[in-house]
C-alpha cells in the first residue's frame, strides 16, 4: 500500500500545522516509512482527534503494517472512534487504487493502557508468576477486598477512628501511580491519616498478598506489572520490537507508570508520538504527572520535534481572548495563541451577584431567555468546581420546571444487580476469586458471612475446583436454593464450554437470578432492564474473558444513575463538574462561584503546583463555550448552621485568576435578588378583618 495509490487528498481537510503533525516522518529508499519523537500540543477545540486519526491513516497509507502500530488512549470508547475514523479516512483515500481493501483487523493493538496491558500479562502471564486466567478487579471489588484485609487486621475495631476502605484504596492507589513513598503521599495528600502510616502500611501489604492468592489484579497492577516486565531489558526489546509506531492520546493525563512504560519500549523515541495540551492537565488527583508531557522532548537527543495547533474550531475570538489571557500567566507551559475564524461575538460577561440564591436565580433566568432565543437547554450547561456549588441552582431549576442532569452519576458496573451477575462468571473464570465468590454466595438465603467464609475455605481445600461445592454443608437455610446453584456453578465453569457460545452463559446465569433479585431488591423491572443491555453487550466479545476484563476496565454509564431523568422531556439542561465536563463543548456555559476559596480551591491554597492547576481547570471551563460564556461571582455567602430566618454572612473575594487584564476581555455586571425574592418592605394595608365573629357564625 504506497502513497502514490492514493487517488484522493485525504490531508486537504487539514490546516498546515495539523497536515505538519499527520505526515511527519519520511520513507528512506527501499526503507518503511520512519519518524522519530513527536510531540503534539493540540490547544483546546484545535480538531487534536481528527489529527491523530489522520497520522494513523498517514501511517497505513504509507505502508505500515497496522499490527506494528500501537496506539493507546484513555478510554475504551476514545479507541474504537479513533479506528472508526481512521478506517473511514483509508477507504476514502484509496478509493480506486490498487490497495482499496483494507488489511483485515484495522489497528488490533488500540485500546487504553489497561486493556493492552491486560492482554500483555495474559501473554506473559508464567513470565510473571501469574495464572493467565487472572481476575482484573473493579474499584468496587478493589475496595471490598481492601475491607476485608482491614478487618482481618481489627483495624476497623481502633478505638481511634481510621481511614474507611474508599480512602485506603485511594492512598495506595496515590503511592503505586505516583511511584512515591507512603509517607510523602501521606503528608503530601492525605496528612490527616498520616498518624497511621504504619498500620497502612501492614493493611497494604495483607492487600497485595490477598490479591496475589486470588490470582487477582487491580487497576493498578495492570500498569505496575506491565512496568515491571519491560523494565527487564529482554522484555522490553521483545515487545518493543512489535511495533514500528506508538502513539498516545491525552499524554498530559499520563502517570509516572505509564511514561515509564513508554520510555522502555522505545528508548529512543523511534515511531513515538504523542498528542496533548499540557494547558489541560487537569487530573493530578488520580497521580497524573504534567511534567511527562512538559518534559517530553528533553528526553531524547536530538529532542523531540514539536507541532502546536492554534487553530481553534470551537469557540468566538472572544471567549478566546478571554482564555489565552487566563493561561498566558501560568509559570510553566507551551506557548500558544488560540485563534478562530469564527465572528469575534459579544463578550464573555462577568457577573457579580448578591449571593448564592441571586446567582441561582440569574443563571436561570439566562437559560429560559436562550432558550426563547431558540437555543435549547441542551446546548447549555453550568459548570462547577465542586459539585455541592450547585445545590441551590438545583432547588431553582425544579421551581421553574427546568428538567436538567446533573453527571457524576454511578457507573453501570456499580449498580448491585450488575455486579451481582458479572460476579458469577468472575468466580466461574477464577475460581480463586475471593471477592466475587463471597458476593454471590451471600445472596443465599442464611448464607451469611461466616458460612461463606466456610464455603470458600472448602473450596481451598479441594484445590478450588467447583464441583466440590455439592459436598459442602450449607446452613438448612440455604439447602432449598443449593442444588441448583451448584447445577449453575458447574455449568458456566465447565471447560467444554465453546468461546464462541459463552453468551449462553448468561441466559442461564439470569434464570437463576431473577428469583433472587426479586427477593433481594426492589424497582426489579428496571433492574432486569440492566441485565438485558448486560446480555446485548455481550454479543460484541468472542470470549467470556475478553467481556469481563473489558467491561471491568472501561464500564459504560446506565442512564439510570444520573440524577435527573432525561427521558421526562425532549429537551434537558446539562450540570457538570468541570472535571467530568472536559472534552465536552456547548453554546452556552456558566461557570459557578468564581470567588477565591471556591475556584481556585481552598485546597490548593498555598501550593504553587496546585494553584496551577486550578488555572488550568478554569481554563477548561471557560474553552468549553463555543459562543457564550458567563462568570459568576457571589458577593455574599451566608454562614451555615444559623437560624432559617439568620443572615449572618461573609464577603467573597475575588478570583485570584480574574485579574485586572482578564476583566478587560469580559463584560463586567450586577445583580442582585428580585424584588419578587426580597421581602417586602411596604406598609400593611389598615383595614381590618373580624374573623373571629365569622367564626362563630360558622357554627350559628
Amino acid at each position: 500500500m504506497q502513497a502514490a495509490e492514493s487517488q484522493f487528498d485525504y490531508l486537504g481537510v487539514l490546516n498546515p500545522a495539523q497536515r505538519e503533525a499527520a505526515t511527519f516522518g519520511e520513507r528512506e529508499p527501499e526503507q518503511a516509512f520512519s519518524a522519530g519523537p513527536l510531540l503534539v500540543i493540540a490547544g483546546a477545540g484545535t480538531g487534536k482527534t481528527m489529527t491523530l486519526a489522520h497520522r494513523v491513516a498517514h501511517l497505513v497509507i504509507e505502508g505500515v503494517d497496522t499490527e506494528r502500530i500501537l496506539l493507546l488512549t484513555f478510554t475504551r470508547r476514545a479507541a474504537i472512534e479513533m479506528t472508526r475514523r481512521v478506517e473511514a479516512i483509508v477507504r476514502q483515500a484509496l478509493a480506486g487504487g490498487k490497495s482499496s481493501r483494507l488489511p483485515a483487523g484495522v489497528l488490533p493493538w488500540s485500546g487504553t493502557f489497561h486493556s493492552v496491558g491486560n492482554r500483555l500479562l495474559r501473554r506473559f502471564a508464567h513470565n510473571l508468576g501469574l495464572d493467565p486466567g487472572f481476575s482484573v478487579l473493579d474499584r468496587g471489588d478493589s475496595a471490598d477486598l481492601m475491607d476485608v484485609a482491614r478487618h482481618k487486621l481489627a483495624l476497623s475495631k481502633r478505638s481511634r477512628r481510621f481511614p474507611k476502605k474508599d480512602t485506603c484504596l485511594a492512598i495506595y492507589s496515590r503511592c503505586v501511580n505516583s511511584q512515591g513513598a507512603l509517607e510523602d503521599t501521606l503528608d503530601e495528600v492525605y496528612p490527616w491519616c498520616a498518624d497511621w502510616e504504619h498500620e497502612l502500611r501492614e493493611l497494604f501489604q495483607h492487600y497485595v498478598m490477598r490479591k496475589q492468592q486470588t490470582q487477582a489484579l487491580d487497576y493498578d497492577d495492570l500498569l505496575l506489572y506491565w512496568s515491571h516486565l519491560v523494565g527487564e531489558q529482554e522484555f522490553a526489546d521483545e515487545i518493543g520490537s512489535w511495533f514500528d509506531h506508538v502513539l498516545i492520546d491525552e499524554y498530559q493525563d499520563t502517570n509516572l507508570l505509564q511514561a515509564k512504560i513508554l520510555g522502555a519500549l522505545k528508548p529512543d523515541g523511534r515511531g513515538v508520538t504523542v498528542v496533548g495540551d499540557d494547558a489541560q492537565s487537569i487530573y493530578s488527583f488520580r497521580a497524573a504527572e504534567v511534567d511527562n508531557i512538559l518534559g517530553f522532548p528533553q528526553q531524547y537527543t536530538p529532542t523531540a520535534r514539536i507541532v502546536t495547533l492554534q487553530q481553534n474550531y470551537r469557540s468566538s475570538q472572544s471567549i478566546l481572548d478571554s482564555a489565552n489571557c487566563l493561561i498566558a500567566a501560568s509559570q510553566r507551559q507551551y506557548r500558544k495563541s488560540l485563534h478562530s475564524n469564527k465572528a469575534k461575538g459579544g463578550k464573555p460577561r462577568y457577573v457579580t451577584v448578591e449571593d448564592g440564591d441571586a446567582e441561582a436565580e440569574f443563571v436561570a433566568e439566562a437559560i429560559l431567555e436562550n432558550r426563547e432565543e431558540g437555543l435549547q437547554l441542551k446546548d447549555q450547561a453550568v459548570l462547577f468546581r465542586g459539585s455541592h456549588h450547585s445545590d441551590r441552582l438545583e432547588i431553582e431549576l425544579i421551581r421553574r420546571n427546568i428538567p436538567y442532569v446533573k453527571y457524576g452519576g454511578l457507573k453501570f458496573l456499580e449498580a448491585a444487580h450488575v455486579k451481582d451477575v458479572l460476579s458469577i462468571l468472575k468466580w466461574a473464570e477464577n475460581p480463586k476469586n475471593e471477592v466475587a465468590a463471597f458476593r454471590i454466595l451471600k445472596l443465599l438465603p442464611g448464607m451469611g458471612p461466616t458460612n461463606a467464609a466456610r464455603c470458600f475455605e472448602h473450596l481451598a481445600t479441594a484445590d478450588y475446583r467447583i464441583s466440590s461445592l455439592r459436598s459442602f454443608r450449607p446452613p438448612s437455610a440455604t439447602w432449598p436454593e443449593w442444588v441448583g446453584f451448584c447445577d449453575l456453578m458447574d455449568s458456566v465453569s465447565s471447560a467444554e464450554i465453546d468461546d464462541r457460545s459463552w453468551q449462553a452463559q448468561l441466559t442461564a446465569v439470569r434464570r437463576w437470578y431473577k428469583p433472587q433479585l426479586e427477593r433481594i431488591y426492589d424497582g426489579v423491572e428496571t433492574r432486569e432492564a440492566d441485565i438485558d443491555q448486560l446480555e446485548q453487550i455481550s454479543g460484541r466479545y468472542p470470549t467470556r474473558e475478553r467481556f469481563l476484563t473489558e467491561l471491568t476496565l472501561d464500564p459504560p454509564s446506565a442512564a439510570g444513575d444520573l440524577a435527573g431523568d432525561p427521558l421526562l422531556d425532549e429537551d434537558y439542561l446539562i450540570l457538570s463538574t468541570v472535571h467530568s465536563a472536559k472534552g465536552q463543548e456547548w453554546d452556552a456555559v456558566f461557570v459557578l462561584n468564581v470567588t477565591d476559596g471556591n475556584f481556585p480551591s481552598e485546597f490548593a491554597t498555598g501550593k504553587p503546583k496546585l494553584i496551577e492547576e486550578e488555572r488550568r481547570l478554569m481554563y477548561v471551563a471557560l474553552t468549553r463555550a463555543k459562543q457564550s460564556l458567563t462568570l459568576l461571582a457571589p458577593l455574599r455567602f451566608h454562614v451555615t448552621q444559623q437560624r432559617r430566618d439568620g443572615d449572618k454572612h461573609v464577603y467573597g473575594a475575588r478570583s485570584r485568576f480574574v485579574t485586572e487584564a482578564l476583566l478587560e476581555t469580559m463584560q463586567q455586571c450586577w445583580h442582585g435578588r428580585s424584588e419578587a425574592s426580597a421581602p417586602s418592605l411596604q406598609r400593611p394595608s389598615d383595614r381590618q378583618l373580624d374573623v373571629a365573629a365569622r367564626m362563630r357564625e360558622m357554627w350559628q
